[in-house]
């Protein structure tokens, strides 16, 4: 029997996706300004990193996606990518505010200056990934909204927006989706209706799983923001490659 399509909701677009993008960095960026530099020292939810290593890793991916949008390299390799983060965890909170701050300003200018043939082009991206440029703003939305969330600020899973939630599911189930991690078939089912089939293709794994609970709750277990804390099913969860 062939497996259903997953169901995408409908692309909204990069204008719209960049008008989220300023939204989410709004909220972020007030949160930020509410800390002072003993709390942004502080372990966030990602293991190994403080707040400061999340917010530095926000502000160079701004940066990155600028290059990428200039045709150069996203970062100029893993180790320098991971050298700029660690060089800049440790400034002020203040200092870490206008850092994202003022490459969120230049990445969103650099949005509005796209043209609709631009949107449409090949850009290439980390590790020779390489997507349509019209992906990018969503791609940062997920960065603002996901590591907000890590950041351990008051901004938890059940804050992030409806429509990046709805999106964000639809674009994890189709990342897991022949993932040579996940030999299980993962049926996802949203209690608000609505199926997404991701892992191994059916008929090709080890059998299937049929996880179910809310989106957000769904969101959290496939993005590693949680264990599967409010989902269903007969067996234990399987343990997802990390993003």
């Amino acid at each position: 029997m062939t497996q259903p399509a997953n169901p995408s909701p409908p692309a909204p677009g990069p204008a719209a996706d960049a008008a989220s993008v300023r939204d989410a960095t709004d909220r972020l960026l007030a949160a930020v300004a509410q800390l002072d530099d003993a709390t942004a020292a502080k372990p966030s939810l990602l293991p190994g990193w403080t707040r400061g290593h999340v917010l530095a890793h926000l502000a160079r991916n701004a940066d990155a996606l600028l290059n990428v949008l200039a045709a150069r390299p996203m970062y100029a390799s893993g180790d320098v990518r991971d050298a700029d983060i660690e060089r800049d965890a440790h400034r002020s909170a203040a200092a870490h505010h206008e850092d994202l701050r003022d490459t969120a300003l230049r990445l969103d200018g650099a949005f509005a200056a796209q043209s609709e043939a631009a949107w449409e082009r090949t850009v290439e991206l980390r590790n020779g990934v390489t997507d349509l440029a019209n992906s990018l703003p969503f791609r940062r939305w997920i960065e603002i909204e996901l590591h907000h969330v890590d950041l351990g600020i008051g901004y938890g899973l059940d804050d992030l927006p409806g429509a990046f939630v709805e999106r964000e599911l639809d674009n994890m189930a189709r990342r897991f989706l022949g993932h040579p991690g996940v030999p299980l078939t993962l049926v996802l089912r949203s209690e608000y209706g609505g199926t997404w089939y991701t892992g191994a293709p059916e008929g090709t794994g080890s059998g299937s799983l049929v996880v179910a609970g809310t989106p957000t709750a769904l969101v959290g277990w496939l993005t590693g923001r949680s264990t599967g804390s409010g989902l269903a099913a007969p067996e234990p969860l399987p343990v997802l490659p990390s993003l």
